[in-house]
């Protein structure tokens, strides 16, 4: 069994790595200017992780076979596609997608 100052250590130097891993780029992009183009490639970032995450939950994977889509959350995803198309907020997404994905819940009792 770990000691108690190893365990804590451990803890603490996570928690230093971690902070130091978003801390430091805020500290170099004050000193340095980037280019327009990167500007622009980092604005599609936030697209690629939402789409990253709909795209897990949407399907679910079965070793050895196609994945096969979970119907609760592609029906939970319809009112909040059309969300994101006309309100383009991200807050009213959230929230669109989580009161969809809980009343698909209760309705159909997943």
């Amino acid at each position: 069994m770990p000691s108690f100052n190893f365990v804590l250590l451990t803890i603490v130097g996570t928690g230093i790595v971690t902070w130091l891993s978003r801390i430091i780029p805020f500290v170099l992009l004050k000193k340095f200017q980037l280019s327009k183009g990167v500007i622009e490639f980092l604005s599609f970032v936030p697209i690629a992780i939402m789409s990253a995450l709909w795209f897990e939950n949407l399907f679910v994977q079965h070793i050895g076979q196609l994945p096969s889509i979970e119907w609760g959350n592609l029906l939970a995803s319809i009112p909040t596609v059309i969300s994101a198309i006309i309100s383009k907020n991200l807050l009213v997404i959230v929230v669109v997608g989580v009161i969809s994905l809980g009343v698909v819940r209760m309705v159909l009792g997943m």
